[in-house]
């Protein structure tokens, strides 16, 4: 995997993106973007968009208006070309629980049509980050949550994606395995994958390069996560009293005659 240069244009742009379903606003509003190597990760509060958002730029849905771009390709007129360079791990990630780990990633090399010759070692690299080779003969459906999802994101990067996308990928597992999933994270960085991650976990926030916080629908900031953070102690604090604010100025605006 070659990493970017410095100067190379954002791997993700995101132009003023809008969603509505029928008289609802999923998505608002939102542009930012992505440079390329560089992890950036989606926090707020439940509801917010963040799954949404990471839909849209995964191709899986066409945003109302506005636009995407992926590596420079449109996420509407050009959605096959990067089909081919993204991995997308929605919540709950399609693994076949009655297959064991070896015979679901072949199922996914075969999926993304992996050449005979480069199988062994694209299994045994990714298998190996995620501390799966011990047990490639046992059913998926038998792993641990975080086996389970460290399975999944291995079966993702078997094609060697430029974009990762990961949709709260750590959600009820346990520290340990959130601390190997977020090493496997590191050790894609650095050679040279870009990836966005939503979290519900503010220490995983922290290991980000940059984070956007969402909420109703809006992305209200984009910064590294000590500009987010602010004055506070935690980003915790500062993301509670940054919605604060906003709930208190919507409801003022939606009650004020």
């Amino acid at each position: 995997m070659i990493v970017s240069p410095e100067n190379s244009p954002p791997m993700v742009e995101v132009k003023n993106v809008t969603l509505r379903f029928d008289l609802v606003e999923a998505v608002k509003d939102i542009s930012f973007h992505v440079d390329k190597g560089n992890i950036f990760g989606l926090v707020g509060s439940d509801g917010a968009g963040k799954s949404t958002l990471l839909r849209l730029i995964a191709t899986m849905i066409k945003p109302t208006q506005g636009e995407i771009f992926v590596g420079g390709l449109n996420v509407v007129t050009q959605r096959q070309k990067i089909k081919n360079i993204i991995g997308y791990m929605p919540q709950r990630f399609g693994l076949y629980q009655d297959l064991t780990v070896n015979e679901n990633i072949n199922f996914f090399m075969d999926i993304f049509e992996i050449p005979r010759k480069e199988r062994k070692m694209r299994k045994d690299k990714y298998l190996g980050f995620s501390n799966l080779l011990p047990f490639v003969n046992r059913l998926a459906g038998n792993l641990s949550g975080g086996m389970k999802q460290k399975l999944g994101l291995a079966c993702v990067l078997v094609h060697e994606p430029q974009l990762l996308i990961l949709d709260e990928p750590t959600n009820g597992v346990d520290p340990v395995s959130r601390h190997e999933f977020w090493e496997i994270l590191g050790s894609m960085k650095k050679e040279g994958m870009t990836i966005i991650v939503s979290t519900a976990y503010l220490d995983e926030g922290e290991r980000c390069d940059s984070l956007g916080l969402m909420h109703s629908s809006i992305l209200m900031d984009t910064a590294p996560p000590a500009g987010i953070r602010g004055s506070f102690k935690t980003l915790e604090e500062a993301i509670i009293e940054r919605i604060k604010e906003v709930d208190g100025d919507l409801a003022h605006d939606t009650f004020h005659f």
